[in-house]
């Protein structure tokens, strides 16, 4: 039996061309990017190297890119460290009630330190009201984070008027990006975004690793202390091949992006008109327009999630399945299956 791998949002194949630029910083170029001789100097430029590809593909200055160990500790580290960055000025933070539960968690922890926290709703598409988020906003808010798409639906929040409200107000802006890199296309200044989190292991390149994006001039705390790196915000040695592997990706998924959106709209186009045509009792659910491209999130009225995600597992199909089923099609077809009855809907 074959095995249908269709679970690319929680993770993607890494990428074999990702593989081949990691390969040797694993062997013969192994030294410490923090040293002076020439085995760590090799190492210093391939990380350099990186930073500039990840910079190109958001928009922004290699200066302002640190690597981290993925997206939850990207989150973690822009959260907080604004945070306690900005204390002395306000305690006040502004999310979504369907963040990850990298900020979500992180959030509810920051509660406890004595920060406030207003977490906006959404409408049944998954979208924040612009109108809510300017109510919410207070003399002491300091930071809005609101996810650029969401994990479940993949709605894809209006970015620039969020970052234009920040702005206005003198409120810095933070973003998950995870699901978003790779799969829409990113430019941090024109979008008025201050910061950004992703993760490699999202769009072909390896786990445990990830970067974060910060505008120059905006103060951070960092959350890891030890030694120098990463310009005194991320103690720790760094991961060189998962480093130049997130390098390599992002590279690779922007040099096609444009091309991956047009394919992969087509196939979840092309996919919901053949389940809408053929099974009957379910539901699309999310925004139909502002969505990611590979992103189909429906509900199959009275189908449990575990027992269909058991029944595909027997044909060989992978799957996860949390508040939804998630599926990935080609390389970035993603479809979400949940339970849904007259009384509820379970996403």
């Amino acid at each position: 039996m074959n095995t249908i791998y269709l679970d690319n949002s929680a993770t993607t194949q890494t990428d074999a061309e990702v593989i081949k630029t990691m390969l040797p910083y694993m062997t013969t170029a192994y030294g410490n990017p923090s040293s002076v001789y020439q085995l760590g100097r090799e190492t210093r430029k391939a990380v350099e190297e990186a930073r500039e590809q990840v910079a190109k593909a958001l928009g922004c200055e290699p200066n302002e890119i640190y690597f981290t160990s993925g997206g939850s500790e990207s989150d973690n580290t822009a959260i907080r460290g604004i945070a306690y960055g900005y204390q002395t000025k306000g305690n006040h933070i502004i999310t979504s009630k369907i963040e990850h539960p990298a900020v979500l968690e992180t959030c509810k922890q920051l509660e406890k330190e004595g920060f406030e926290v207003s977490y906006i709703d959404v409408n049944e598409n998954g979208m924040i009201n612009l109108e809510e988020l300017k109510s919410a906003i207070k003399p002491t808010t300091t930071l809005i984070s609101i996810m650029f798409a969401n994990n479940e639906i993949g709605t894809i929040q209006p970015m620039k008027q969020i970052g234009t409200i920040a702005r206005e107000n003198h409120i810095y802006f933070h973003t998950d990006a995870v699901q978003a890199v790779g799969n829409v296309k990113i430019d941090v200044k024109k979008m008025n975004i201050d910061s950004l989190s992703l993760s490699a292991h999202k769009f072909y390149g390896p786990k445990g690793i990830g970067a974060l994006y910060v505008k120059k001039g905006i103060q951070f705390n960092p959350i890891i202390c030890g030694g120098h790196q990463e310009k005194n915000k991320r103690a720790g040695t760094e991961n060189v091949a998962g480093i130049v592997g997130l390098g390599k990706a992002i590279e690779l998924v922007n040099q096609k992006l444009e091309e991956h959106i047009t394919k992969v709209k087509e196939l979840r186009d092309y996919y919901e008109k053949q389940v809408l045509e053929n099974i009957p009792n379910i539901k699309i659910n999310g925004d139909t327009e502002n969505r990611l491209p590979g992103n189909s999130n429906i509900s199959f009225q009275g189908v449990q999630g575990d027992s269909l995600l058991l029944n595909l597992d027997f044909k060989g199909i992978c799957a996860s399945s949390r508040k939804c089923l998630y599926f990935w099609f080609a390389r970035s077809f993603s479809c979400i299956v949940s339970n849904w009855s007259t009384t509820r809907n379970s996403t």
